[in-house]
């Protein structure tokens, strides 16, 4: 996701189109990110975290580092919910981690592959996953449609892409191969583990994909001017 939908437009010069500039080819799968919170922080489902939010006016959240999609997500969440929230960022997922179960930070947000061990020891409590979908990870997680939040749906996102005007019989070629490959069960097997869901389709289908994403980030960043 961060190369194509975020990366391009926290550069105070964009270097490239994410659409123009690209022909996407095949989409792999998607990983959703997931909202959590400090079990001590009383913050157990995605109301509870705009209700607390609307009561201290400032509620913090923590990702892996700036414009990461943690970092995005959280600032779309707060402007679906009509909440103030600050960023708190880190140098990567760990030391998030570790502030966010020592209760220094009440919320974090990042891709759920790491936390699951966190979820089931009960030193983090997980509060919906961002995708559509249940993530096989953590099954008895709510989506953040379930929890009436169906404006705030975000995957992150795994394709292949090249440059811009590849001849069709290539883009055929490539699309084809990989859908093969994400068809195998051992293929499947693994990015069950690490956590992904696999996403075979046309390359019309990734391309309108890619456009919706960024379509849906574009916005976020540049309002709330998210800078590197």
């Amino acid at each position: 996701s961060t190369p194509i939908s975020i990366g391009p437009f926290v550069l105070e010069k964009q270097p490239y189109d994410p659409i123009a500039d690209f022909t996407h080819i095949a989409s792999i799968g998607s990983a959703p990110c997931v909202v959590m919170a400090n079990p001590a922080a009383g913050i157990n489902t995605i109301v509870d975290l705009e209700n607390a939010a609307k009561k201290s006016g400032n509620l913090q959240f923590g990702s892996g580092g700036p414009a990461s999609i943690g970092h995005i997500y959280g600032e779309m969440m707060a402007r679906a919910l009509g909440v103030k929230m600050t960023h708190v960022p880190y140098r990567g997922g760990a030391p998030m981690t570790t502030d966010l179960i020592a209760g220094t930070i009440p919320v974090g947000i990042d891709v759920i592959t790491a936390f699951v061990p966190f979820f089931k020891n009960g030193q983090i409590k997980p509060l919906a996953v961002t995708s559509a979908q249940r993530s096989p990870l953590a099954p008895d997680v709510p989506t953040v449609t379930e929890s009436g939040h169906a404006r705030i749906v975000l995957d992150n996102f795994f394709g292949v892409s090249g440059p811009a005007k590849l001849p069709p019989d290539i883009v055929a070629s490539v699309n084809a191969a990989t859908n093969e490959v994400l068809a195998q069960p051992d293929i499947l097997k693994r990015l069950v583990e690490l956590g992904v869901t696999a996403t075979p389709g046309t390359p019309a289908q990734f391309a309108g994909f890619v456009k919706s994403q960024v379509s849906a980030l574009q916005p976020v960043v540049k309002t709330v001017r998210i800078t590197l």
